[in-house]
C-alpha cells in the first residue's frame, strides 16, 4: 500500500526516489568511447623503435634464387634480378621488374634487404607494393648479431 493515513485523516506523502537516471552516463561513455577509439592508433605513430637482430640459421641451398630487394638508407630501391642491380630504381619501376619477374614464376620467393636507418614505414610500403605485384609471400632479410655465431 503506497499511502498511509495518518491519525488526522490525511494522507502522507511519497517518499522521494532514489533512482539514479544513467541515460546521461550512457551518452557520456560513448562519447568517451568515440574519442578513445579516434586518438588510440595516433598514440603510435613517429615511435623510434630499435628492432632486435635475431640469431636464425641461414638456408642451406635455396632451391632457386630469390628477388632480391634492397632499401637503402636514402630510402632508394635496388633489384638483385634487374639489368643493372646496382642502379636504383623507383618505385614504379620496381613494381613493373618484380611482376615481370613473378609473371614467369610466381612461386619465386621475394626478400627485403632493407637498411637498419630505413623508416620501417618505406619496408612496410615496399612489401606491400610487392605483394600487389603478385608475391604470393614477402620474407625479411636479417643478419646474424656481431660476436655470435
Amino acid at each position: 500500500m503506497p499511502y498511509s493515513a495518518s491519525p488526522m485523516g490525511h494522507r502522507s506523502r511519497r517518499r522521494p526516489m532514489s533512482e539514479i537516471n544513467v541515460v546521461p552516463y550512457i551518452d557520456v561513455m560513448l562519447v568517451l568511447l568515440v574519442i578513445f577509439m579516434v586518438t588510440a592508433p595516433l598514440l603510435y605513430q613517429g615511435v623510434d623503435v630499435d628492432l632486435p637482430q635475431v640469431d636464425a640459421q641461414a638456408e642451406q641451398d635455396p632451391p632457386q634464387e630469390p628477388v632480391i630487394v634492397s632499401v637503402d638508407a636514402d630510402g632508394r630501391y635496388y633489384l638483385n634480378m634487374a639489368d643493372d642491380p646496382e642502379a636504383p630504381m623507383t618505385a614504379g619501376e620496381l613494381s613493373d621488374a618484380v611482376a615481370a619477374l613473378l609473371a614467369d614464376n610466381p612461386d619465386k620467393r621475394v626478400l627485403v634487404n632493407g637498411d637498419s636507418n630505413v623508416p620501417y614505414g618505406d619496408v612496410v610500403s615496399v612489401m606491400v607494393r610487392l605483394r600487389d605485384a603478385g608475391a604470393a609471400g614477402v620474407g625479411l632479410m636479417t643478419r646474424t648479431p656481431e660476436g655470435e655465431g
